[in-house]
């Protein structure tokens, strides 16, 4: 199974002082050697990263090469202190201009190597990808480089999985919301078309009373002259049967006129 940690590459004790030096170097190796120590003893602590002898060991190497500042070993050395303070920009800036300006293709292995994790630490995983390939081109049987160029495609290909997901996800939940703005328009659209119908509904029974009261309304005006034409009817036909009558009892007066003027002039003659 693969270490989830990536593999620093450090060159203190390769990078350890030469038999034979000059007394005019004197003091800047003995920044770096303190530097050294103070890293190697930082280093013995496996259970947590003591940034302040870190510290320490990057201000001995600051002292040794504000004298000799082109010191590609000592810079290197100074990259990794960089980089165990977690000062991972500093790092990488540190280690590409290490593996810019080295002419050896092991020591640029190195440098990129180095550079890859601390971009790797950045989450920058495709610069650190790229710097570990790099770090290849210059040594191809270093399998530290191999081993992690493999853990940074691994966690890329993760974190891409991871964002598939969380893509999926939110398109799951638009198109859920989606459903449920649709689902609630519909239901508003139902609202409101049933109060549509009410209104409707409303104004068309106040329509149909008016209407019925306009025709009751009519029909009464139609029937008062029908009424007023009838009692009138009946009003000439009393006047003429009471004409009627009264010629009758006029001509039955006469009658009885003419009958007893007859019986006087009977009676006279006798």
């Amino acid at each position: 199974m693969m270490k989830k940690q990536v593999i620093l590459h450090t060159g203190l004790l390769i990078f350890m002082l030469l038999l034979g030096i000059s007394s005019q170097a004197q003091n800047e190796r003995k920044f770096v050697r303190q530097g050294n120590e103070i890293f190697e003893q930082a280093l013995q602590d496996t259970t947590q990263i003591d940034t302040v002898a870190f510290s320490q060991a990057e201000t001995a190497y600051r002292k040794a090469l504000d004298k000799r500042p082109d010191d590609l070993k000592w810079n290197f050395n100074l990259g990794d202190a960089l980089y165990k303070q977690m000062k991972f920009e500093e790092a990488t800036s540190k280690f590409e201009e290490i593996a810019e300006k080295s002419e050896d293709k092991y020591e640029k292995a190195r440098a990129f190597h180095n550079m890859g994790n601390s971009m790797m630490m950045q989450n920058k995983l495709d610069e650190s990808i790229e710097a570990y390939k790099k770090a290849l081109r210059n040594n191809p049987d270093d399998l530290e480089s191999k081993y992690n160029l493999v853990y940074a495609m691994n966690l890329k290909k993760q974190q891409e999985q991871q964002q598939q997901q969380q893509q999926q996800n939110q398109d799951q939940n638009k198109d859920q919301n989606k459903d449920q703005q649709d689902q609630n328009k519909d239901q508003q659209q139902n609202k409101d078309q049933q109060d549509q119908n009410k209104d409707q509904n409303k104004d068309q029974n106040k329509d149909q009373q008016k209407q019925n009261q306009d025709q009751n309304k009519q029909n009464q005006q139609q029937q008062q002259p029908q009424q007023q034409k009838i009692s009138k009817e009946n009003a000439e036909r009393l006047l003429q049967a009471l004409q009627n009558d009264e010629e009758k009892i006029q001509e039955k007066v006469k009658k009885a006129k003419a009958a007893k003027a007859q019986q006087r002039k009977t009676d006279k003659d006798w």
